[in-house]
């Protein structure tokens, strides 16, 4: 079906035919009369006439050819558009009388999908920047050649690259591993994906469980490797085996203590009446220990849960470190060491109470236990410039080694274990404070030279009035 564009065009064009042979045959008729000076002869006129009708036949057919080869072309230019755009099925530009404004509707679709298209693919790609960039993990892709496609920011910080042009460096450039380099290389030939443990060796020596998967690139096969940092988890799964081994030996040694004097009762010396008494008394004093022990893990347990506390108290620190020196005068009196009690300012802090009172005690009987006969004991309180609340606990004793110092938090951890059970304790009292102050969004802070004291410093935000 020949579409209106074309008919107007077709009909045009054999007007301007007809009207260029009209005037052929006007001006040759004119000619010949000039040239003889007669009229023109009925067999020249008929030969004029059939030429010109002859050729307008032919121009008349060339035209209707070249209109249908066009035609023909549009409407295959129409159908590719309409199928680029999937609209053909859905009869999306076929209400159209002319193939002329079908196509030119047609190719600004395309353009408007064009435009759309590459939007969303600029969208896409900033929003895979975004995410690759800000994730946790290290990101690393290679090409075939080992040469570095993409490599995010937190692995140039892990791996402390301080240059930004990493695209076209090689891989054992980026990471110096060849566990690593031979684990992508076996990928790149066409090999499984595969799982390494990295360990970096710096300042912060860090590990990471490298996996390594290959994806398809336009120049070839790829490779892409994924850093999961795992010092952290290792951290604390050593944490969790220490304090298993621990807490199974500081549960033994009293329970060893119980059961052997026990035993013993049991095998006679309930008739000995000059020991019985003081196995009774070791018996005791065991079970004393492992009921203080069992106390102060209940107590790290909930410190520990993260679950937060309820109302908080106004607490009086004045009050706080009254009690506190007044409940340890006396074994600090028997041990021949000196409270002394500095500047105590009149703040508040808001908390819990107990466990407040449970920290300063720990702190100042460690101070009382770990020092030498004739020293001292001191405690102050002030405001910083900050107006945080500060506590500080000082004392004359043994100190604590500088490599000691970073772990002293630990729990069950001792710098000296042979005077730590000599003097008592669980071992968990210096874990719990650092747990009660940080649960009031606290710090605490250790100063110590061994042989000449030690300096607790808690620094605790200060309460504000009520109304």
């Amino acid at each position: 079906m020949v579409s209106p564009f074309f008919k107007k065009a077709a009909i045009g064009a054999l007007l301007l035919v007809a009207a260029t042979l009209a005037i052929f045959h006007y001006g040759l008729t004119t000619y010949a009369v000039a040239q003889t000076g007669s009229p023109v002869d009925r067999e020249v006129r008929l030969w004029i006439q059939g030429a010109a009708l002859a050729a307008f036949v032919v121009a008349a057919i060339a035209w209707l050819a070249l209109f249908r080869f066009l035609q023909m072309r549009l409407a295959r230019v129409k159908i590719a558009t309409e199928e680029l755009l999937d609209t053909a099925a859905a009869g999306g530009f076929g209400q159209e009388s002319d193939d002329f404004a079908a196509l030119e509707q047609a190719i600004h679709a395309v353009s408007a999908e064009h435009r759309k298209l590459v939007e969303r693919l600029r969208l896409e790609y900033a929003r895979r920047e975004t995410i690759l960039s800000n994730m946790a993990e290290g990101v690393l892709a290679v090409d075939h050649d080992e040469r570095v496609t993409f490599c995010n920011r937190a692995l140039l910080q892990a791996l402390h690259f301080r240059s930004t042009k990493f695209e076209g460096a090689t891989l054992l450039e980026i990471v110096r591993d060849p566990a690593l380099v031979a684990l992508t290389r076996s990928i790149l030939a066409g090999g499984m994906p595969g799982k390494i443990r990295l360990r970096l060796v710096d300042e912060t020596p860090r590990t990471y469980e490298v996996e390594v998967t290959p994806f398809a690139m336009s120049s070839g096969r790829g490779a892409i490797a994924l850093f999961h940092d795992t010092t952290d988890l290792e951290r604390l799964e050593q944490v969790r085996k220490d304090f298993v081994a621990n807490v199974s030996h500081e549960l033994r040694t009293p329970l060893t203590g119980i059961i052997g004097y026990a035993d013993t009762l049991l095998d006679g010396a309930l008739d000995d009446e000059p020991n019985r008494r003081r196995f009774v008394e070791i018996i005791r004093s065991n079970a004393v220990r492992l009921g203080s022990i069992t106390a102060d893990l209940l107590v790290l347990s909930d410190l520990e849960s993260g679950v937060e506390p309820g109302e908080q108290d106004l607490i009086t620190v004045r009050d706080v470190i009254d009690g506190v020196l007044t409940t340890l005068q006396s074994e600090a009196r028997q041990r021949e060491v000196n409270l002394v009690r500095e500047a105590i300012a009149d703040v508040s802090v808001a908390g819990s109470r107990l466990r407040l009172e449970q920290a300063i005690l720990n702190l100042v009987a460690n101070a009382v236990k770990f020092n030498k006969p004739g020293g001292e004991v001191r405690v102050r309180t002030g405001t910083t410039d900050s107006g945080l609340v500060e506590i500080v606990i000082s004392d004359t004793g043994v100190g604590i080694p500088s490599a000691d110092l970073p772990r002293i938090f630990e729990r069950f951890y001792r710098v000296d274990k042979a005077r730590s059970r000599q003097v008592g304790g669980t071992g968990l009292g210096l874990s719990i404070v650092k747990h009660v102050v940080e649960r009031m969004n606290g710090v605490i802070h250790v100063e110590s030279q061994l042989g000449k004291g030690t300096t607790f410093i808690i620094r605790l935000p200060k309460a504000r009035p009520a109304a």
